[in-house]
């Protein structure tokens, strides 16, 4: 005879919403059901910074012929991603630093500047873009 392995629940309630959102996590784990749910939610979330990382920097596309270029190119991708993840968290303004990498991607780094260096500083001459309106309008700087 099987013995029925106990079934996990998972019941999250958001501020704002009618009812509460009901899933069910099926399971073989011997843990606690918090430590379960803990650990399909950090699953959920490194699988949405996996497809964060498709999109932006389309890390799976690898159309070389042989497998130590590709092996290459995956290499470069992955100090581009973390660069990016850099980039939005730590040195950005408060404003922005919650862009996912293709917002950022396509509004800051894809929009044209004019380097102009003096004697003591150097200055970005942008082109009009959202980035520059959201930064004028928070005072980013």
């Amino acid at each position: 005879m099987v013995e029925a392995t106990p079934r996990r629940r998972k019941v999250e309630w958001h501020s704002g919403e009618l009812y509460p959102r009901v899933g069910f996590i099926v399971t073989n784990m011997a843990r606690r059901a918090e430590s379960v749910v803990g650990f399909y939610n950090k699953r959920g979330t490194c699988e949405q910074y996996i497809k964060e990382g498709k999109g932006a920097i389309k890390w799976t596309r690898l159309s070389c012929r042989s497998f130590t270029a590709n092996a290459a190119r995956l290499q470069l991708h992955a100090p581009a991603y973390n660069l990016g993840n850099f980039l939005r968290t730590l040195a950005t303004p408060e404003p922005i630093k919650e862009w996912s990498l293709t917002t950022l991607k396509e509004k800051l780094i894809k929009i044209g500047a004019k380097v102009v260096g003096h004697a003591r500083y150097v200055a970005f001459q942008m082109a009009r873009s959202p980035f520059r309106e959201t930064c004028s309008r928070t005072s980013c700087g």
